[in-house]
């Protein structure tokens, strides 16, 4: 199973290019769309559905993502293995939440010239290297093939929290269609506090919420905090839009203390 992720749209003919060149390459692989809605060349916004998504795939599932601002330059092509699946896109960032997610072994390059189609372009790497390598991948052909191994692919800032004292520092991650506002701090950074009432300092404003497990903890058009379904905490308005109450955006600061 293969699954793709990309900013491309579906106006264009880019997103059945590369369908085009998978089938092609194994006639029996299986497709399916996360999204190729993603904003376009917004690297964070494609990590967050990325990450969302892909814990429900079964084991063993190929992840081709591209939101490539970068193409053509010399940015890697990177093949991540996880303990569950593998991750098949640009080194930019994009592949490293979700894959963090599900423990990483091994990171190789792509650098086999046998593994991608005979003329690559310079603007479309996601038809022309990305797709030919989870199609070899999803036939069988071993990670070891597509290049050499790596220690450093690119970690950028939304995926990294702080912590001081009782305080965890992150940024939002993704404001979704309701208008929660999702943070890059997870689940697990917040259940070693134990909290049932955090401060949230976000921009210039302060507030002190309940840590609940539901919108409907909060009375009508109120804020409340919680773990949203996909494992990251949020700021939601029970039966409002919290991003537009105040004013929040995709990689806007926020502090959360246990209080």
């Amino acid at each position: 199973m293969i699954t793709l992720t990309s900013d491309f749209g579906l106006k264009d003919p880019y997103v059945a290019e590369m369908k085009g060149v998978i089938l092609t390459i194994n006639p029996k692989a299986t497709l399916v769309d996360i999204t190729h809605e993603v904003e376009k060349f917004n690297i964070q916004m494609a990590a967050f559905m990325l990450a969302s998504a892909t814990q429900y795939f079964p084991q063993g599932t190929i992840h081709l993502a591209v939101v490539d601002p970068g193409v053509g330059t010399q940015r890697r092509a990177i093949l991540i293995q996880t303990k569950k699946s593998f991750f098949v896109g640009p080194d930019n960032g994009i592949l490293i939440l979700a894959a963090q997610n599900q423990g990483i072994e091994h990171v190789y390059q792509l650098t086999n010239p046998n593994l991608m189609l005979p003329k690559i372009s310079s603007t479309f790497h996601g038809r022309d290297i990305f797709a030919p390598a989870a199609a070899h991948l999803d036939k069988g052909v071993q990670p070891t093939e597509f290049g050499t191994e790596i220690k450093d692919p690119i970690s950028p800032e939304f995926t990294k929290v702080k912590r001081a004292n009782r305080s965890l520092i992150g940024e939002v991650m993704h404001i979704d269609g309701f208008g929660n506002i999702i943070t890059n701090i997870n689940e697990k950074d917040m259940v070693q506090n134990h909290a049932e009432k955090v401060n949230v300092d976000l921009l210039d404003i302060s507030l002190k919420l309940t840590f609940g497990k539901t919108y409907a903890q909060a009375k009508s058009k109120e804020p409340i905090a919680l773990i949203g379904s996909h494992g990251f905490v949020e700021i939601a308005l029970n039966q409002g839009n919290a991003a537009e109450k105040f004013h929040a955006k995709t990689g806007d600061k926020i502090v959360v203390t246990a209080a």
